[in-house]
């Protein structure tokens, strides 16, 4: 049965007034549009279609909707709108879809079928979406997309989005595409006024040349920087770093870490270990410091060296290693000493150098000086220089430069040393990393204690020669050749004093002998690590469907079963898309909801 146009409107006007006259209440415009009734199909339905002028044009407090079908339950201040749908809350909120209803009672919008929703800052699209408007938030279940135009575009499962707060939290399968990088996650607050993201669970962002991964963490999508505090990692090109508080700037290719740092080597069997490091990727380099260590990995025995900062620098075929102040080296069968090593990894050079500003002839610069340790030998000198195969990581040769002192305490006497010096000390090693021949040249001096079969002292040989040439097997000299201008004499024990038994610059350090990877830190002051800051836990938040907006549509579907609106097998419009388990079954009702039961019934009465 079909109305004048404009008679229908007026009366649904006057009845939406006359029952709802406390209340906001949706209202038809007069836009043209077919009236009509279907009490079979739609009872208390005004069914309402398009015309030529245009489509149908709702309006509810502040929100204007334009379909071209529309199904008004005036009673119950509910409307279904079908075709071509859209929603437009000002200036601000744009929504389209094929199919939305919408109660003035909940202020609750349920739309489907294409669904966009579009803010001035991004767009949401989804087959299906709530838009709850006393809260200003919106919510897809099935799966979604947010665009935004300088991040990117974030699809996951789940999706929520607090308009006032300019907020989305997206939960499972989170994925964010940027032209740069993808991002992946569990549970994302991205926040659309300043790109902010907050990644809560497993996480990783891949680039072209880093990734990304983390259990919590901070990315700042406008600037391309972020902060990561759980389990993290990046992996930049042929280097790994961990840390327990990761900062990373793609626009700079740089990345920091704080507290428990290991930076892998993965071309060269590397690991450098620390509390804080920087990596420029451009520059290919690593800078650590508060207890780095520098972890060489080989087949049988691993080199470690610690300074108080380590630096490494170039690609991977040219790499170079630098240890500043207080650097020492230990391996199972060789450790050093000095104020700094600087090893070029191509080349196979380490050297051991004493610094100038140091090296002032005193007790002190002494301590300074350059010191190796191999097997039962210690040599010193102005600088060392050691000299490894790159391929088979072993030792070739030892050159030690100016002031050069050779040591190794007597097997039997307590305080007996056998001493070498002189200007220049070139050692030559076997393939088992063990001296096979020392050259001492240039003004060379020697004090041996010369033994027996029995390990009896024979005597005392102090000596000079212009060079020395000592061959050893199995760790033994078994031969010692003085060359040119030779000087000396054997004593016994009771001839030679024990102030002329040590040659000048005589300086046994053994004390400071690394024995182990622990003894490398002995010297350093107590470690007091920062206190990481970190990121704010996660918090869940109250549900979509809260406790207000679950009154609101309990209070409807009170009202309406009050009243006989619903047909006995229809059920209640506010709730019919509210998921079941946020309507709570009780066995009798809430008191508020008797009293609106009573007071809807004295109405009825007084009608």
């Amino acid at each position: 049965m079909k109305f004048n146009k404009h008679i229908y409107f007026i009366l649904i006007a006057l009845i939406a007034q006359f029952s709802f006259a406390q209340q906001k209440t949706i209202e038809i415009k007069d836009s043209g549009a077919f009236g009509d009734i279907d009490e079979e199909n739609f009872p208390g339905a005004s069914i309402l279609t398009r015309s030529d002028q245009g489509q149908v044009h709702i309006y509810h407090d502040g929100v204007d909707m334009f379909c071209d079908k529309a199904i008004f339950y005036g009673k119950e201040d509910f409307i279904e709108a079908y075709g071509n749908v859209n929603m437009k809350q000002g200036d601000t909120i744009n929504l389209t879809s094929t199919y939305v209803e919408y109660s003035g009672k909940t202020q609750l919008a349920f739309a489907s079928g294409d669904v966009v929703l579009t803010d001035p800052q991004s767009t949401i699209t989804s087959d299906t979406l709530y838009f709850n408007r006393a809260k200003q938030e919106s919510y897809y279940k099935s799966g979604g997309k947010v665009v935004r135009d300088s991040s990117g575009t974030i699809t996951s499962r789940i999706g929520r989005y607090y308009m006032n707060q300019k907020k989305y939290r997206f939960v499972d399968n989170v994925k964010l595409v940027n032209p740069d990088y993808v991002l992946k996650t569990k549970t994302l607050d991205y926040y659309s006024d300043n790109g902010h993201a907050y990644m809560y669970g497993p996480s990783t962002i891949v680039g072209d040349s880093s990734k990304i991964y983390s259990e919590r963490g901070f990315y700042d999508t406008t600037n391309d920087i972020g902060h990561f505090v759980r389990k993290s990692r990046i992996d930049y090109d042929n280097r790994v770093i961990e840390g327990d508080s990761l900062y990373f700037d793609r626009n700079k290719n740089f990345a920091s870490a704080t507290n428990n740092i290991k930076v892998t080597d993965t071309i060269n069997s590397s690991i450098i270990k620390g509390h804080y490091a920087e990596v420029y990727r451009a520059k290919d380099s690593v800078y650590i410091t508060k207890r780095a260590l520098a972890i060489t990995i080989q087949e049988k025995d691993s080199i470690y060296m610690h300074a108080d900062t380590l630096m490494v620098t170039g690609k991977p075929e040219n790499r170079i290693t630098r240890a500043y102040y207080n650097a020492k080296v230990y391996k199972s069968d060789i450790s050093a000493k000095s104020d700094s090593i600087h090893v070029d990894h191509k080349t196979g050079l380490t050297q051991l150098i004493n610094l100038k500003r140091f090296n002032k002839g005193d007790a002190f610069s002494a301590a300074r000086k350059p010191i190796l340790w191999n097997e039962d030998n210690q040599m010193t000198g102005d600088t060392i220089h050691i000299k490894s195969n790159p391929e088979t990581e072993k030792i070739d040769s030892l050159i030690v430069f100016y002031n050069a002192f050779l040591i190794s305490k007597d097997t039997i006497s307590d305080d007996g040393y056998n001493q070498i010096s002189g200007k220049r000390l070139i050692a030559l090693f076997d393939d088992e990393n063990e001296i096979k021949q020392v050259d001492i040249l240039k003004n060379a001096e020697s004090i041996n204690y010369s033994r027996n079969d029995k390990q009896e002292l024979i005597g005392i040989e102090k000596s000079k020669s212009a060079d020395i040439i000592i061959f050893f097997e199995d760790k033994e000299v078994v031969e010692l050749r003085k060359l040119l201008q030779f000087e000396g004499k054997l004593y016994t024990e009771e001839e030679l004093p024990k102030n002329a038994r040590k040659l000048r610059g005589f300086d046994w350090r053994d004390d400071e002998r690394p024995q182990s990877v622990d003894d490398l830190f002995k010297d350093d002051p107590p470690l007091k690590l920062p206190k990481i800051k970190g990121l704010e836990p996660y918090k869940a938040d109250e549900e979509f469907f809260g406790e207000a907006l679950i009154g609101r549509v309990q209070k409807a579907d009170t009202e309406a079963k009050s009243k006989n609106l619903n047909k006995k097998d229809d059920k209640p419009k506010a709730s019919r898309t509210i998921p079941k388990k946020f309507l709570k079954k009780r066995s009798s009702p809430t008191k508020k909801e008797i009293a609106i039961e009573k007071k809807l019934k004295k109405e009825e009465a007084k009608d």
